[in-house]
């Protein structure tokens, strides 16, 4: 799956620019276009995002400054082709916690990700609908919402244990020909109480 090798670590305190650049939209989307469909030229995502191929190299050169994406091997020499760098990109919630620009980003990024999972889902019931996908996949396929009563030690095992897991199986399935691509998002969001609503005040 990620390997460390695969993986990109933000630091908010060195890598305030970075984070800067990744609060476009479109950047956004082509990172993961790319993370998702594999290399592409600046055509081929325009296409797919609805934007002009300048445009869309303009963001790409912004992505390539700060790492995101590198130029891959050329098919031809009309077109320079882009790819990911990295699998994912991670970052500690307690540092991103410490500074309004990188909370601001921690709140844009996981409002990106659910846009992300609304588009995945869109797609899967579409490739389901027109035959793209066996039905074999119709029964494991499934978004959970349980609600859960966690300590905070509990709710970090939690996720721990679910991507190790998720590793163990990508490595044991890389080289089955019935594997297939799988957006898999899991949301650990705990809830204060709410508080009780004042009682009527009682006239004399």
């Amino acid at each position: 799956m990620d390997g460390e090798e695969h993986k990109r670590v933000l630091d908010p305190e060195h890598d305030a620019a970075a984070l800067k650049a990744l609060t476009h939209p479109l950047r956004i989307r082509l990172l993961a276009l790319l993370r998702q469909d594999g290399p592409a030229t600046a055509s081929e995502l325009a296409a797919r995002t609805g934007g002009t191929s300048a445009s869309t190299s303009y963001h790409l050169r912004v992505l390539a400054k700060y790492a995101f994406v590198a130029e891959a091997e050329h098919r031809d020499r009309r077109e320079r082709r882009w790819r990911a760098v990295h699998l994912v990109t991670s970052w500690s919630n307690t540092a991103m916690d410490a500074g309004p620009d990188s909370r601001a980003f921690l709140g844009f990024a996981r409002r990106r990700q659910i846009e992300h999972l609304q588009t995945s889902l869109a797609r899967h019931e579409a490739d389901l609908a027109a035959g793209r996908l066996g039905q074999e996949w119709l029964e494991p396929s499934d978004i959970s919402d349980l609600l859960l009563r966690l300590t905070p030690e509990s709710l970090a095992e939690l996720r721990q244990a679910l991507t190790r897991k998720a590793a163990e199986l990508t490595t044991r399935d890389a080289a089955d020909p019935r594997a297939a691509q799988v957006v898999f998002l899991f949301a650990g969001l705990p809830l204060a109480p709410h508080d009780p609503a004042p009682a009527d005040e009682e006239t004399p």
